[in-house]
């Protein structure tokens, strides 16, 4: 029994032949695919077709809850819960509530970042499946890959190894799930 298929995972030499093969595969449909070389290959995200500003949208949303619910927790406990009068200021001060609403703002939005960023990036993931590619260990040293994910609407097993092979990859595998 052979386990089911997570892809096809072409090799290349160079940056730039991983950076064109990109480049054919989003314009030929391919939605679901990743790359991988050993250090940032520019324009590569944008090959892929990862426009996501969602961590800045985590980070703001975390910013604001933090911000407000600091604001909101001094507001109440100086007007509403225990209303003292110190040195005659009125009860709400709100430019002595200023410091903490800001660090509390700089504290959530770090925390939804970090706790953000893992979730987004599918983390923790003590495995994952290109790593049973065989050669996938060049990765990390002077090998440039391109993974198509079996789950991408275009893949068909045939079709998507004949589209590979005509990058003029050095290989083309099948990734094992």
């Amino acid at each position: 029994m052979t386990p089911p298929v997570y892809g096809l995972m072409a090799e290349f030499a160079t940056a730039a032949e991983l950076l064109q093969a990109t480049r054919r595969a989003y314009t030929e449909g391919y939605r679901r695919m990743d790359a991988y070389s050993p250090f940032p290959v520019p324009d590569l995200a944008e090959a892929l077709g990862v426009h996501s500003d969602r961590v800045a949208l985590l980070a703001l949303t975390g910013g604001l809850l933090g911000g407000s619910g600091a604001y909101g927790l001094q507001w109440w406990i100086n007007k509403i819960a225990y209303p003292i009068n110190i040195g005659g200021r009125p009860l709400h001060s709100w430019p002595s509530f200023i410091i903490v609403t800001f660090e509390m703002a700089v504290l959530f939005a770090g925390i939804a970042t970090v706790f953000g960023m893992l979730a987004l990036n599918g983390l923790p993931m003590p495995h994952h499946p290109t790593f049973n590619a065989p050669g996938f260990e060049g990765a990390s040293r002077d090998r440039f890959f391109l993974c198509i994910e079996a789950i991408d609407p275009r893949y068909d097993a045939a079709g998507t190894r004949a589209f590979l092979e005509g990058l003029n990859p050095a290989k083309v595998v099948e990734v094992a799930n």
